[in-house]
C-alpha cells in the first residue's frame, strides 16, 4: 500500500526522530539472517549493527514465547521503529501477529513490515491491512471447522470408528477387557501386558460408550 510519500523522505525522518531496530527470525540452526537484514537495509532503514536483533526459533513458536524478541522488546521505547520483512516474524499466525502489532503500539512503538510495501502497520493504513488479513485468517478458521465437522458426521453416518486409532492388538485387548470385567485392576493389567494404565483406561471407557450408545 503506497500512502504517496517518497520512501526515501519516509526513512530520512524516522532517521531524524527516532531509534530504528530490525528483528529477524529463521527456523533451523542452518539458516541465516542475513538476507532478511541485507532487505531492510535497501529498503532505505539504517539499523545499527547493535539494534539487530536475530534468532532461531520456529515460526510455530508463540512470539511471548521467543527470547530474543522478549529482549528486543524490554530495549524498545516509544517513539522507536521496529522493521521486519514479513508479518510472521511478528507471530505464528494472524492473531499472535495482531497481538503483538497492538502491544507495540500501546507502547508508542511503529511497526514496518517490507512485505506490506513498507507500511507502518499502527498507522490507519496499516490497521486497515491487519484488519483484512484478520478477516480472511477468521474465514479459513471457520472453513476449517465447518469442513472438519461435515467430515466427522460423515464417517459417523458411515459407521466409522472415530478418535485415536488403538495402540493394542486385537487379541490383547480381548485379553484386557476379559481382565476388566474379572475386576482386575487398571494397573496390574497395564503391566501384565506392557502398556500404559491410561491405555487400559482408555479402552475400557471406549467399550463402555459403545455399550451405552
Amino acid at each position: 500500500m503506497n500512502s504517496g510519500k517518497d520512501p526515501d523522505t519516509l526513512c530520512e525522518r524516522i532517521r531524524a526522530v527516532s531509534r530504528t531496530f530490525a528483528y529477524a527470525r529463521v527456523s533451523t540452526a542452518g539458516q541465516t539472517t542475513e538476507n532478511q537484514v541485507r532487505e531492510i537495509a535497501a529498503a532505505g532503514f539504517a539499523v545499527e549493527p547493535h539494534r539487530v536483533v536475530s534468532e532461531t526459533v520456529s515460526g510455530s513458536e508463540a512470539i511471548a514465547r521467543r527470547e530474543g524478541f522478549a529482549r528486543l522488546l524490554d530495549r524498545m521505547e516509544a517513539g522507536d521503529v521496529l522493521v521486519v520483512t514479513r508479518l510472521d516474524r511478528l507471530g505464528r499466525d494472524a492473531i499472535d501477529v495482531s497481538a503483538t502489532v497492538a502491544r507495540l503500539e500501546g507502547a508508542g512503538v511503529r511497526v514496518h513490515c517490507l512485505a506490506l510495501g513498507g507500511v507502518d502497520l499502527t498507522s490507519s493504513a496499516g490497521k486497515m491491512t491487519m484488519g483484512v488479513i484478520n478477516a480472511v485468517a477468521q474465514f479459513e478458521r471457520d472453513l476449517l471447522v465447518e469442513r472438519t465437522q461435515s467430515g466427522l458426521a460423515r464417517a459417523r453416518g458411515q459407521g466409522k470408528r472415530l478418535g485415536r486409532p488403538h495402540s493394542l492388538d486385537p487379541a490383547t485387548r480381548a485379553a484386557i477387557l476379559a481382565g476388566l470385567a474379572r475386576g482386575e485392576s487398571l494397573s496390574a493389567l497395564a503391566r501384565r501386558h506392557k502398556t500404559s494404565r491410561q491405555t487400559v483406561m482408555r479402552l475400557r471407557d471406549s467399550e463402555q460408550a459403545q455399550a451405552d450408545g
